[in-house]
């Protein structure tokens, strides 16, 4: 677990998987990768395998013994949905998360599908704890329905990551949306993103009364082109539900 980040949007992380493979455009120049295959056979590093998928569950309690009531961003290193990840992993990951209550955890997935049917699993048609935030990533207009996907699953907040924004997204169905993240997209050979594309997510959100949350511009370096858009921050956070007792089921 990592006290401080440099990610906008959220407290600290939180992983207990790192490592993960490409399922899309929005995958390509990954940051996590890049930042662990610098340390691929390095004997003793935590990324001695690089971005190899691995499982540890030395760091599945971390958060209870953080008392501190922050926002962690779980998984920023790998996806928990990813298909190689056990459920019953997952399962721990989540009873961790629901009694670690005074934290906010923040979960995000281009597995949408798999995060759906989790969740019906475990919550069945009631919404999840409110302090477990599930989202969805979508770099353009082609993976939309991932969005249907988080709208059919029974979370307690949703949000949608639209980082790297890499073209346009159209209309977007916002139903049930509570948080939309807009980010350009950083590193070696950073794709561009238009001023439109940016703005035509922000109107929606804003017609739609949705949070919005602009992360940056994006460029070689994450703050290369800060993070104002027509003149101003947008820094929105969704406004919480009441909570949801897991002891109550």
């Amino acid at each position: 677990m990592a006290n401080s980040t440099t990610i906008e949007w959220t407290d600290a992380t939180w992983n207990p998987v790192t490592g993960c493979t490409k399922i899309s455009a929005g995958c390509d120049h990954c940051y996590a990768e890049r930042f662990s295959e610098r340390f691929r056979g390095t004997p003793g590093h935590p990324f001695e395998n690089g971005f190899d998928l691995t499982l540890r569950p030395e760091r599945l309690q971390q958060p209870l013994g953080w008392r501190s009531p922050r926002m962690i961003f779980v998984n920023s290193m790998s996806d928990l949905f990813h298909k190689e990840v056990p459920n019953a992993f997952i399962g721990s990951v989540f009873e961790t998360m629901e009694r670690a209550h005074w934290h906010t955890f923040q979960i995000l997935t281009k597995r949408s599908s798999l995060m759906r049917n989790f969740l019906r699993r475990r919550y069945g048609q009631s919404r999840g704890p409110s302090h477990m935030w599930f989202g969805v990533s979508v770099e353009d207009g082609t993976k939309k329905s991932r969005i249907r996907h988080l709208q059919d699953a029974p979370a307690g907040v949703r949000f949608l990551s639209i980082e790297p924004l890499i073209g346009p997204v159209g209309i977007l169905d916002l139903t049930g949306i509570d948080w939309v993240i807009v980010g350009g997209e950083s590193g070696p050979g950073a794709r561009p993103m238009e001023r439109e594309w940016v703005r035509e997510v922000r109107d929606q959100c804003r017609d739609h009364k949705v949070a919005f949350f602009f992360k940056q511009w994006g460029g070689l370096r994450p703050k290369s082109g800060g993070r104002k858009l027509d003149g101003r921050e947008w820094s929105q956070f969704p406004e919480i539900r009441p909570a949801y007792s897991v002891a109550a089921e």
